[in-house]
């Protein structure tokens, strides 16, 4: 929590301030009220005495009251604006690191988690702060200067409240003995049900083609189940606290008057007076220490799970990304789109083998450079490290002469236009789709990308054509137009190097063929890395090169492969006729 406080601001520090002059004032009025009490208590006993003496103490008491509420209508907004700036920076700060993360750090919290802790986690912290700030403070203080109030008034009194004290604390300290434990499982557990209900949802179309409807209501029942029934024994615990406080209290109040009765009996006339009014004192004094406690009573409640969320949050902040940022501007080298690959090796992390070994290749500018290879084989991994989605383990791989470890983030994926196996849509709308990025894209400049992607055709058959909505993900359009549209987004991008990875699968033949032709014409001068299943795909690249098991077993052109390389050979061969391999 310590650490979580650090990221107060001065501004926000300067409404704690203001807060805690309001909190004391605030329990300085509140105390008052027993003392005008006993005033009038004396004065009504007393004969001859004035009703407008009376009626002046009820007033302050009046005022005192209604003073004592404005500055708890002050504590709260301020005690508002310290959560809501607190939360505010959280979130901000988390976000901004997770965007930092690499792969694998996404991959060890997994996206649930993440979102958790950016919502729910930071809300628990809100809340604690928002409802503690007066708890918290205000708690001590009322009963310290509470029980200064009455120390020093009779020993039976004492003795009573001291008694009711222990009482409270031993209850205190066993009910939070018993849901403390609960209340550090519940984030864990609602990351678990968030899990399992983004699953069942992303992959709602496979649920239903499997019937697998009831396996997901199971996984969901039990996750859901956990949670509840967790919640369930953490609260019926501290359902004990408020009415076992109001019992304590009420027998407080109860003992105070039942000895100050027999004080009074046994006084002498002219004390009586004196000891009912101290009596009255003392009770609403006494009260006021339980009620202390009974505040403390609620940040015992939220606590607990705020503790377990700034630990979550902390963790977030006290990763180090596996990918640190350069600081070479790549955009000022001479020549623009050349690749190089120099004894690059890869392992990831946790893993007991390289998936890639010892890769040595090179792509100059404007060549079409090709990747096949079984399922497993490192196409996929080697693209990702030009990305520096993971930094490769040895080796180095070099952008227009420059190790990519050394340059900017910004910079890098400024050069590439990356289109990933599975196509990724925003919610917006076709035009926001393509020109996704920081960089401004004309009308022109979405149609030619489109023009390129093939996408012309079905856009314009669009009811709004460049403006129709896209739904998140793209589930409202066919697999083979998101990927033609994310292939848009790569070439609106304006890169030096394109990036496929695997990213022509969804297309018919023809479509393929046109595309590819497409943009070996219009985007002459870029480099093309491209990740492909087919041979067709690739057949017409300058340099194909083949992996199997995470090492280059070929390299050269279709015609040289076929002769010289016997996986690219086998793979042919499951692909194309004999006729067609013959024949070239």
């Amino acid at each position: 929590m310590i650490k979580i406080f650090k990221n107060f601001t001065k501004k926000q520090f300067g409404f704690i301030a203001g807060a805690l002059v309001f909190i004391v004032l605030q329990v300085f009025l509140d105390l008052k009220l027993p003392d005008y009490m006993a005033e009038i208590t004396r004065l009504v006993e007393t004969p001859g005495s004035k009703m407008a003496d009376i009626l002046s103490r009820g007033g302050m008491m009046l005022l005192c009251a209604f003073a004592s509420m404005l500055c708890s209508v002050a504590v709260v907004y301020f005690g508002a604006k310290v959560s809501g700036g607190l939360s505010m920076t959280l979130r901000g700060k988390v976000y901004d690191k997770v965007m930092s993360f690499s792969v694998a750090e996404n991959r060890r919290f997994s996206t649930a988690s993440l979102i958790n802790r950016t919502t729910t986690d930071i809300n628990q912290i809100q809340n604690l702060v928002a409802m503690g700030l007066q708890a918290i403070i205000k708690a001590p203080i009322l009963a310290i200067w509470a029980i200064i109030k009455i120390s020093g008034k009779s020993f039976q009194w004492m003795s009573a409240t001291a008694a009711a004290l222990a009482l409270l604390i031993i209850m205190l300290a066993t009910t939070l003995l018993v849901a403390h434990p609960r209340f550090k499982k519940i984030q864990t557990l609602t990351d678990n049900l968030s899990r399992v209900t983004r699953e069942q949802l992303t992959g709602i179309r496979i649920v239903r083609a499997y019937n697998a409807d009831k396996y997901q209501e199971e996984k969901f029942d039990e996750a859901n189940r956990s949670l509840a029934e967790n919640n369930l024994v953490a609260h019926r615990v501290m359902a004990i606290m408020q009415p076992g406080m109001t019992f304590i209290s009420s027998a407080l109040t109860l003992s105070v008057y039942w000895i100050g009765a027999y004080m009074i009996n046994d006084a002498a006339r002219f004390d009586r007076l004196g000891i009912f009014s101290d009596m009255v004192v003392f009770s609403n004094y006494a009260i006021q220490v339980i009620m202390a406690f009974m505040m403390l009573n609620m940040i015992f409640i939220l606590l607990p799970r705020a503790q377990v969320s700034a630990k979550r949050i902390n963790e977030v902040f006290e990763t180090e990304p596996a990918v640190h940022d350069g600081t070479i501007d790549g955009s000022v080298a001479e020549v623009s789109g050349e690749i190089e690959f120099r004894g690059v090796s890869f392992r990831y992390p946790n893993a007991h083998s390289n998936a890639l070994s010892d890769i040595t290749f090179s792509a100059r500018r404007g060549q079409t450079v090709a990747f096949i290879g079984a399922t497993g084989s490192g196409k996929t991994t080697l693209v990702n490290l030009v990305e520096r989605f993971y930094d490769a383990t040895e080796g180095e791989i070099l952008i227009d002469g420059i190790n990519i470890k050394d340059m900017t983030l910004h910079s890098l994926h400024n050069k590439i236009g990356f289109v990933a196996q599975k196509a990724n849509l925003f919610s917006g709308t076709v035009a926001s789709n393509i020109g996704y990025g920081e960089n401004s894209k004309s009308d022109d400049d979405l149609r030619f990308a489109a023009e390129i992607a093939q996408s012309t055709d079905f856009i314009e058959a669009l009811p709004d054509k460049f403006d129709s909505h896209i739904a998140q993900g793209g589930t409202n359009v066919s697999g083979g137009q998101r990927q033609r549209l994310t292939i848009a987004r790569a070439i609106a991008h304006k890169p030096e190097i394109l990036i496929f990875d695997d990213s022509f699968s969804a297309l018919d033949y023809s479509t393929d063929r046109a595309l590819r032709a497409a943009l070996n014409e219009k985007t002459d001068g870029v480099t093309k890395l491209i990740v492909a299943q087919r041979i067709g795909t690739i057949r017409s690249a300058d340099k194909i090169i083949v992996l199997d098991k995470g090492r280059i077993v070929g390299e050269g052109t279709h015609g040289q492969l076929i002769k010289n390389c016997p996986v690219y050979l086998e793979i042919a061969q499951s692909q194309l006729s004999k006729e067609e391999i013959e024949n070239g």
